[in-house]
């Protein structure tokens, strides 16, 4: 059949092959599946589109806006009875907090307080708080002993000051429960047994949270009568100090916050 020839131009080869009858010079391409796979151009690289579709998900994840959390027809009522800018006195703000309760049980009166500084804490003495009753003991080397090896089953530890050098490496297992002793609070005493009748259920502890000024407690119950909340908030008050409070909101377990003035107590 004659003689195939294969001419190089630059990088692509083409196959072309000598026929009878043809004149000089003229030449056939080869077609075949493997010179026609030699000669099909690269297809063009497909643009990148993860990048463009990151940018895409950042402009919808900015034009979101967080909705405000939608509240219940009842809450509504209940907050339209409060002036958003006002300090209520003290006894109104009871009042209220039994107005805007929407419990269908007896919900606990909170009070949050918002402190001028970090490393408050104490103990107040309310005339009519139910809390439950706490198991109030004195450090010995019995019960260090049971501390060390993590049994606590009690919720006041009282010592003597003499005893407190043994104490102190067990900070890391009394601290974080609130229950290494601290004079501040009345558990370091060099009379403990006469001490522990100070630690009665009518006790509230309070402290700031680790990292902020803030104090968040409960100081009864909804179902108590209005004298009894009142004083037992004054009490708590006054054991915080009115001067470290910067802010006050009080609060059934459901119902909005209601500011209180404490400047007057």
């Amino acid at each position: 059949m004659g003689k195939k020839r294969i001419a190089e131009v630059g990088q692509e080869t083409k196959r072309t092959a000598k026929i009878a009858g043809l004149k000089g010079g003229q030449r056939v391409v080869d077609m075949s599946m493997a010179a026609e796979k030699e000669q099909k151009p690269v297809a063009e690289k497909e643009a990148p589109v993860e990048a463009t579709q990151k940018e895409e998900v950042k402009k919808t994840t900015a034009a979101v806006v967080k909705k405000p959390r939608a509240r219940s027809k009842a809450y509504r009522a209940s907050q339209a009875k409060l002036e958003p800018n006002k300090l209520y006195p003290l006894l109104e703000a009871i009042k209220l907090l039994k107005e805007t309760s929407l419990a269908k049980f007896s919900g606990s009166a909170e009070a949050h307080f918002n402190t001028k500084k970090k490393g408050i804490s104490g103990e107040a003495k309310l005339p009519y708080f139910a809390g439950k009753a706490k198991k109030v003991v004195i450090a010995d080397e019995k019960i260090l002993e049971q501390i060390a090896k993590g049994k606590i089953d009690f919720g006041v530890l009282l010592a003597t000051p003499a005893l407190m050098p043994k104490i102190v490496p067990l900070a890391k297992i009394l601290g974080p429960k609130g229950l290494m002793p601290n004079p501040k609070n009345g558990t370091i005493v060099e009379k403990p047994e006469e001490a522990r009748k100070n630690f009665s259920q009518n006790s509230l502890s309070f402290k700031t949270e680790k990292d902020f000024p803030l104090i968040h407690v409960v100081f009864g119950k909804i179902s108590q009568k209005e004298k009894e909340l009142e004083e037992n908030l004054a009490a708590l008050i006054k054991a915080i100090g009115a001067g470290n409070i910067k802010k006050l909101v009080i609060k059934a377990t459901m119902g909005p916050g209601i500011k209180v003035g404490v400047t007057s107590i």
